[in-house]
């Protein structure tokens, strides 16, 4: 292959019947079209559908990725494509990796992100390796995201839809895996235009509604998954005033989160209250006024940098920062305290932040992400 062969659209400088991709499956219709339109191009493509959990138990539900449905609808567009797939057993992978930890970190009053930890250690750790053992040249999945090459090499950029970015839930993407990930549908201004494309291709799946839910949490419903998977975690206790009062009994710590205001059961108060804080060991709601949510410094840990200078080259870092997936980016502060820890300075007060909660870092101007870490108590 002569050294000035351009580059497919993959970025290789070789045709795509010479570079196997191999695409992350579930089944909806997002990483269905990246199949269907990479093998259209002449991709030499493999299928991989992950099965995270009980296939049996999956098959009764609905609107959650991964389910039996789901892994039926991902072989019918590999079938129709005419490329191999494949369905990989990571069920054990898939409780102690993310699971277990949901779970717990719940029980401790935080807010867990599980997509994100399913990102960062199953999908783009242990398929990744797979896909590479499959000789394939990159892997490819159907999230909303950008992958550029700049100065120092590829970079993490929000998608051209803000409404389908999912740049929160990716921040954990090293650099390493960013050099072997593509993400084919980070270009498109709407979904509108993924669902033309999967009729295009007489993809049965293309009018397939979007997962809602966590895949292991059908209806939203966390506190029935969690006593379930840990007995005797619904134990009822007191809410608390933060001046101390207590004010009434609770169903069980499992049941509130940081920043919750209906639901608490305390009628004809003077003031609306909040959850401001979960006392797990003592089996205590904290609430309190409104102002009390209110936080400006955020202690972050175990970040993942994805800027071109070391993280710890500067003592401080003005960047944009996301403290809720559904939150556009705030002006902060980062100052860095290691490699893998910071203090967070939001320019103006946030409420409701919550540790379990992921803090990701964005230009100022421009579509770039930085990485990020997760909030903790400090």
């Amino acid at each position: 292959m002569a050294l000035d062969a351009p580059l497919n659209s993959l970025g290789f400088a070789k045709p795509p019947a010479q570079t196997r991709v191999v695409v992350a499956m579930s089944g909806g219709v997002d990483s269905s079209v990246v199949a269907a339109e990479l093998a259209a191009q002449g991709y030499d493509v493999v299928g991989v559908t992950l099965q995270l959990y009980d296939h049996g138990a999956a098959l009764a539900k609905k609107g959650a990725c991964c389910a039996g449905r789901d892994i039926h609808d991902a072989r019918r567009v590999a079938e129709a494509m005419g490329f191999p797939h494949y369905v990989l057993d990571y069920e054990n992978t898939f409780r102690e990796a993310v699971i277990d930890e949901f779970a717990d970190s719940y029980l401790a009053g935080a807010t867990p992100v599980p997509c994100i930890r399913c990102n960062e250690r199953v999908k783009f750790k242990d398929l990744l390796e797979t896909a590479k053992d499959l000789d394939a040249d990159c892997m490819a999945t159907g999230h909303y995201i950008q992958r550029r090459i700049g100065d120092a090499g590829p970079e993490l950029h929000s998608a051209a839809d803000p409404v389908r970015d999912q740049s929160y839930f990716l921040f954990s993407t090293t650099p390493a895996q960013l050099d072997y990930l593509r993400f084919p549908l980070g270009h498109l201004a709407t979904k509108a235009e993924t669902r033309a494309l999967a009729q295009r291709h007489g993809l049965g799946v293309a009018d397939k509604p979007d997962s809602q839910d966590i895949c292991f949490v059908p209806n939203g419903d966390y506190a029935s998954v969690i006593e379930k998977l840990r007995p005797g975690a619904a134990d009822p206790g007191e809410i608390v005033h933060a001046d101390g009062r207590v004010l009434g009994e609770h169903r069980g710590v499992i049941h509130y989160t940081v920043g919750q205001r209906r639901g608490l059961g305390l009628g004809g108060l003077a003031e609306p209250l909040y959850v401001v804080k979960l006392d797990v060991e003592a089996r205590r709601v904290i609430v309190g006024p409104k102002e009390m949510l209110s936080t400006r410094i955020v202690p972050v840990r175990e970040i993942n940098w994805l800027g071109d200078l070391p993280f710890t080259s500067r003592d401080e870092w003005h960047l944009g920062v996301k403290v809720r997936s559904t939150r556009p980016p705030r002006e902060a502060v980062i100052r860095p305290v290691s490699a893998t820890e910071a203090e967070v300075e939001l320019i103006v007060a946030e409420e409701g932040v919550a540790p379990g909660q992921a803090c990701v870092f964005y230009a100022n101007e421009g579509s770039r992400v930085f990485g990020g870490g997760w909030i903790h108590r400090g």
